[in-house]
C-alpha cells in the first residue's frame, strides 16, 4: 500500500490554435479571420502581395516572409495573374510555406494586375509546400471555378468583416 500516491500534473495551457480548428490531426482550413484583408488599399500590385503574405506569415503559414515573397515574385515574373472578374491570382509553392494557405484580400478602389477587364477588386494569395503540387493544384482549380461565377465574387465583395469572407471562401472553395 503507498503512503504518498503521486499527483498527476495537470497539462500546461496551450494558446488557441485559430489556423486549425476541428479534430486533432485535421488539416488546417485554407483561410482564416487572420488571413483576410478587407478595404485594401495598396499603392500596387507588389504592396498587395507583401500585405496579403505578411498575414499569413503572421498566422504562421508561412515561416519566412521575405523567402516566400522571393517565390512568389518569380512565379509572378514567369505569367501574369490577372484574371477576368477583376481578380488577382498571385500563386507559389515555396519551401516556406507548411500547409496549403489562402490569404485574401478585398481592394474596393481595385489594383492594377494586368487582367483583362480593369483593376483587380478581389486577390487570392496561395501559399503551398514546395513538394505540394497536386494540393497546389487542388486548391488552384477549385477557386477558379468558383471564381467564374458573379454570385461567388459578389458574396465576396459584400461581406460585412474577414470572418464572413473567411467562412465563404472555407466553405466554397475545395481544400487538398
Amino acid at each position: 500500500m503507498a503512503l504518498f500516491r503521486r499527483r498527476a500534473r495537470a497539462p500546461e495551457p496551450s494558446a488557441p490554435d485559430t489556423a486549425a480548428p476541428g479534430p486533432p490531426g485535421a488539416a488546417p482550413p485554407l483561410t482564416t479571420e487572420e488571413t483576410v484583408r478587407t478595404g485594401m488599399r495598396p499603392a500596387d500590385r507588389h504592396a498587395a502581395v507583401r500585405e496579403l503574405a505578411a498575414a499569413l506569415y503572421a498566422a504562421g503559414r508561412v515561416t519566412d516572409l521575405e523567402g516566400f515573397l522571393a517565390d512568389v515574385a518569380a512565379r509572378e515574373e514567369q505569367m501574369p495573374t490577372g484574371m477576368p472578374g477583376r481578380v488577382g491570382l498571385p500563386h507559389a509553392r515555396s519551401a516556406h510555406v507548411g500547409a496549403p494557405s489562402l490569404a485574401v484580400g478585398t481592394v474596393p478602389g481595385g489594383v492594377d494586375w494586368g487582367g483583362p477587364d480593369g483593376d483587380a477588386t478581389l486577390l487570392f494569395l496561395i501559399a503551398a509546400p514546395e513538394g505540394g503540387g497536386e494540393a497546389h493544384m487542388t486548391v488552384l482549380a477549385s477557386l477558379a471555378r468558383r471564381l467564374m461565377h458573379e454570385g461567388f465574387r459578389s458574396s465576396l465583395l459584400e461581406a460585412p468583416d474577414a470572418a464572413a469572407v473567411a467562412e465563404i471562401v472555407n466553405r466554397e472553395v475545395s481544400a487538398p
